[in-house]
């Protein structure tokens, strides 16, 4: 499918870019997280530089609550814990860039994303970020839903599960959005 049109109302959504993930110290690391972090910041700067709206997606369990999440998975992203704090150099730093905290899967889901984005006027979204075929592909269909052209950045985006990752973003390209190279991308922020 060709590439989606350029939109000026296009915002960059960075999804669970933290140390759980993609710190050597974090308790869910996987080496190959790394390859996306030069893709991240290149998207990072881009969006920045043009003025756009950038929104900061992080997980974040309460640890004293049951959380639903534990019935599949260990917990993690724990408030206020290592985990849970955005990578270094992955935090809001001006106006409009936004942190978002999520419980759940999709970062739509029980959060004030849609409001935001709809109060920021935004159309298009540029993602990248973990785990592509957990968070960001639950992220994507919910956007899609919502009425948003979702773009995956693809060099931007990873999983710890390779052909879960490649699954996914196959998934996206036919059903529920785009997928494209970093460069492209970094066009689509201009």
């Amino acid at each position: 499918m060709d590439k989606p049109a350029t939109d000026s109302r296009t915002a960059l959504l960075l999804v669970d870019v933290q140390n759980s993930f993609l710190h050597p110290n974090g308790s869910n690391f996987f080496a190959s997280g790394l390859d996306i972090i030069p893709h991240l910041q290149k998207l990072l700067e881009v969006a920045r530089n043009a003025n756009k709206t950038i929104i900061f997606i992080a997980e974040n369990h309460r640890p004293n609550v049951t959380d639903f999440e534990s019935a599949k998975l260990p917990n993690h992203c724990l408030t206020g814990s290592f985990d849970a704090k955005l990578l270094a150099g992955f935090a809001p730093a001006g106006d409009n860039e936004f942190l978002l905290h999520k419980r759940r899967m999709s970062a739509f889901n029980a959060t004030d994303l849609d409001l935001l984005l709809r109060e920021c006027v935004i159309k298009q979204l540029i993602i990248a970020g973990v785990k592509t075929n957990v968070c960001v592909r639950a992220t994507v269909q919910d956007g899609f839903a919502l009425g948003y052209q979702c773009v995956v950045a693809k060099q931007a985006v990873a999983s710890n599960r390779p052909h879960l990752h490649s699954a996914s973003l196959e998934d996206i390209e036919r059903y529920m959005g785009w997928t494209v190279d970093t460069e492209t991308a970094v066009e689509m922020l201009l």
